[in-house]
């Protein structure tokens, strides 16, 4: 069944607080290496598709580099709950029949922030995919009352 809509709220108020400021330390702390794994869950998410299990997978890998490309251990130990937001708001929301719009290319912005260096569109990139995802789990929640 549907999950009550305070703890989709209580979700998506956890990704808004942690992941754009999350990718705006990413932008300016990341290494090569984080950058390059990074780029890798974009391609798998890309290839396999979000519906699938292992699209699904590598979303939540490139999430959490994000958040261990800050550098800051204590961002980092949140990795497990923004997986876990991520993973049940996608699981969810293609649970419907209804099509969403595509998040490959907010993925792909926030990538290309990061690589660039760039924390304020890194932020602004995240907030974007955030929002969005929380309109479309809104719209799943919607179709299943």
């Amino acid at each position: 069944g549907a999950p009550p809509r305070q703890f989709v709220q209580s979700l998506f108020q956890l990704r808004m607080i942690v992941e754009p400021a999350a990718a705006e330390l990413a932008a300016v702390s990341r290494t090569t290496q984080q950058l390059s794994r990074m780029g890798h869950a974009l391609e798998r998410m890309a290839e396999h598709g979000l519906p699938t299990a292992e699209g699904q997978k590598a979303d939540e890998e490139f999430h959490s580099i994000i958040l261990e490309a800050t550098g800051n251990e204590l961002l980092f130990s949140l990795a497990a709950s923004i997986a876990a937001a991520v993973r049940w708001t996608t699981f969810f929301k293609y649970r419907v029949s209804r099509q969403f719009s595509d998040p490959m290319p907010s993925h792909r912005a926030i990538f290309d922030a990061i690589a660039n260096g760039d924390a304020a569109a890194a932020r602004e990139a995240t907030v974007a995919l955030v929002r969005q995802a929380q309109l479309d789990t809104e719209l799943a929640l919607r179709s299943k009352s």
